[in-house]
């Protein structure tokens, strides 16, 4: 009879890891819905340096230029006719963002005017143009 009293003892002392997996999981979803997503280019440009360069801190959504009038958007090109739809849909994951334009120093001034209207016109009026810290 003893032996059965100390195997009940041992089955009374188990730990529920229930409650604990359920607070790591509502704790898991909170930080996915929470974190904004940044959508980077996908090209590297060659930006021009500025002397009164700052670091943008909401920037969520950058658009890349290349030398030859390429518009890249989240790692892809895009038709410069499809930057303002491309642009809203981001802007409306996140719509507290803002656009960095990052385009090369030896793309036309048109490229990047036509790129700055069509943020524009989807909506955004927090742009900025990337450049180098440096004289």
């Amino acid at each position: 009879m003893s032996a059965r009293r100390h195997q009940r003892s041992q089955d009374d002392t188990e730990l529920d890891l229930t409650p604990m997996l359920d607070i790591v999981f509502i704790m898991l979803i909170f930080f996915i819905v929470t974190t904004s997503f940044v959508k980077e280019s996908g090209i590297i440009v060659n930006t021009p340096n500025a002397q009164t360069a700052q670091k943008q801190e909401n920037a969520n959504i950058f658009i890349g230029i290349t030398e030859t009038g390429e518009v890249w958007i989240d790692r892809r090109q895009v038709d410069i006719r499809s930057v303002r739809a491309v642009v809203a849909r981001l802007h409306a994951e996140n719509p507290e963002g803002s656009v960095v334009i990052q385009s090369d120093g030896q793309a036309t001034t048109n490229i990047v005017i036509d790129v700055m209207d069509q943020v524009r016109l989807a909506g955004i009026d927090r742009i900025a143009i990337a450049a180098k810290e440096g004289g």
